[in-house]
């Protein structure tokens, strides 16, 4: 696996090895001592599976209690995928870290817990996987705003997102509640 850097050092583009021929493709997702040799030694305890339609706009989500360590990738069509620092002692507090994600690229982010995330949808339509390393708690989840422009993130759309009414309350990251 190739790991690629981000403009985040703890956020990882992971590349696998993919083996394709005429009949298709394989490649090994996840492999929990091949993750370890690259420094991600977690124990993944739920899978999430979400499909969503062009310009829909999940996030920026993150728990507050309970934080999730999220490894997403596509497996239909192709998203913009953003993470932020949201740990208030790290020295990259409020950097954020964005690439695109496709199901033709097969391509993987590792996102530490103590980061909000997000992604909109670039294709007609996504299917994004997500492993998260502890349970969704909705007690404990907050939503930093998508557009907070101290974060600055240059998503890539013409006009304006489809958000849930939760995303639509999202905090700016100067009145978000933070990781110490």
């Amino acid at each position: 696996m190739q790991v690629i850097a981000t403009q985040h050092p703890e956020v990882l583009l992971l590349r696998p090895k993919v083996f394709a021929d005429a009949r298709g493709f394989l490649f090994e997702s996840y492999n929990r001592k091949a993750f370890a040799e690259i420094g991600i030694d977690v124990e993944f305890v739920q899978d999430n599976h979400s499909r969503s339609g062009r310009d829909v706009l999940r996030g920026l989500h993150y728990q507050l209690r309970q934080p999730q360590g999220r490894l997403v990738r596509v497996v239909a069509g192709e998203v913009f995928d953003v993470a932020v620092d949201l740990r208030r002692a790290s020295p990259h507090f409020g950097r954020v870290a964005a690439c695109r994600l496709s199901a033709e690229t097969h391509e993987m982010v590792w996102i530490p817990p103590g980061f909000a995330h997000g992604f909109l949808v670039l294709s007609d339509h996504a299917e994004f996987l997500y492993k998260a390393t502890d349970y969704y708690v909705p007690g404990h989840e907050r939503c930093l705003q998508w557009n907070d422009p101290a974060l600055d993130i240059a998503w890539p759309l013409d006009g304006e997102p489809l958000l849930s009414a939760k995303d639509q309350l999202g905090l700016p990251l100067d009145q978000c509640e933070v990781f110490g």
